[in-house]
């Protein structure tokens, strides 16, 4: 996964979840469809709600511990275009787990015929807020998202 990192023992469950949204006005670009970095918007707001509602540890525990999640890269392919008012979900999953990064693959797909219009692959550093330095994840939050 990412270079020098050990690779950890965990088993990954790779259970998929979903999220629906709805394009936005605000979302459209000049040929009128979504623009491309709208789509890593949606990842993270698909992540943010499936935090809380399918890993039972949202985004504000995280921070009450004083840790956070720092995009290290992101692999998109767009295949077809989202366009205004389209409704969408987002599917995402743990698709691999290191030491202190956690690879997350998505699907974002229309939702009136389930056509796939984009997918890949963000990876996600562990951060401590204070110090802006990677930490190692601990076994706790690793047992909740090994689902």
């Amino acid at each position: 996964m990412t270079t020098g990192a050990t690779e950890s023992s965990r088993v990954l469950g790779r259970s998929r979840f979903t999220s629906e949204f709805q394009v936005r006005p605000d979302d459209i670009d000049m040929f009128q469809h979504v623009h491309s970095s709208k789509y890593l918007d949606y990842v993270l707001a698909a992540r943010v709600d499936q935090m809380a509602r399918c890993y039972g540890m949202a985004m504000e525990e995280f921070l009450k511990l004083g840790l956070a999640w720092f995009q290290r890269s992101a692999q998109l392919e767009y295949k077809r275009p989202l366009r205004m008012s389209d409704r969408f979900q987002v599917t995402t999953w743990i698709d691999g787990m290191d030491k202190d990064t956690v690879a997350v693959g998505f699907e974002i797909r229309r939702a009136e015929n389930q056509k796939l219009c984009c997918d890949g692959r963000c990876e996600y550093t562990l951060v401590n807020v204070a110090t802006g330095r990677a930490e190692v994840i601990p076994d706790s939050i690793a047992t909740k998202y090994a689902v």
